[in-house]
């Protein structure tokens, strides 16, 4: 089996108990702050398996409110993170589930921006910090978040994947990897890019700018 590197074997520098339960919850906190791309005023948080048997203990509630405030694995106002949102006024609300066939350490994560926007997200602590979402909103994916990520979603027309393809290898962007998804409920198409070095705000408006483009997300 292959690694990429020795902190995949130690874990990362993180503050306790869990590299799973918190360290990874914090980064699946992190990611659905990215796809919301807005400030968060409510958050809905389901847990599963063992997620939900012991994330007092391990603090996992806390460490994925603490993601969604922006704060990484190291910060030590983990686990003052559910006092910080009640003072932003970030509405928490932590559920348990029962009998779902998922990751043991999986939450969903609904949010609502202050704009009234709301995404969905399903995300799973695999081990060492590291993490897998499985789903946004009405797309099954597989996004591991370990490299800068580009999502882009856009209706299924003829074109789009080349022309989000040029701007990037215009621009000096390589495409470490891509996967195109077609919606479960709409015939729209969600394509993740990961790329061998982040992408500018310059390049992301123009992306946003392609026709039958209809969001982009920076991760």
């Amino acid at each position: 089996m292959s690694v990429r590197s020795v902190f995949e074997i130690i874990g990362p520098v993180m503050v306790g108990p869990s590299s799973s339960h918190t360290a990874g919850a914090v980064r699946i906190g992190n990611v659905a702050r990215a796809v919301l791309g807005e400030e968060i005023r409510r958050a809905e948080i389901t847990l599963y398996g063992s997620f939900a048997k012991t994330y007092k203990g391990h603090g996992t509630d806390r460490a994925l409110v603490a993601g969604l405030l922006g704060m990484s694995g190291d910060d030590p106002g983990i686990k003052d993170s559910l006092n910080r949102a009640a003072a932003l006024g970030l509405e928490v609300q932590i559920g348990l589930a029962r009998g779902e066939e998922f990751h043991p350490n999986t939450a969903d994560i609904e949010l609502t921006g202050v704009s009234g926007k709301r995404i969905f997200l399903r995300g799973s602590s695999v081990g060492g910090g590291n993490i897998l979402i499985t789903r946004i909103n009405q797309y099954d994916l597989s996004l591991t978040a370990h490299e800068p990520t580009l999502i882009v979603e856009h209706l299924d027309r003829p074109g789009v994947v080349g022309r989000v393809a040029g701007i990037l290898g215009d621009n000096g962007i390589n495409i470490a990897e891509m996967r195109v998804t077609r919606g479960n409920l709409t015939e729209d198409k969600i394509m993740v890019l990961e790329t061998d070095n982040q992408v500018s705000d310059e390049i992301l408006v123009a992306i946003a700018r392609l026709p039958n483009v209809t969001a982009v997300i920076r991760i």
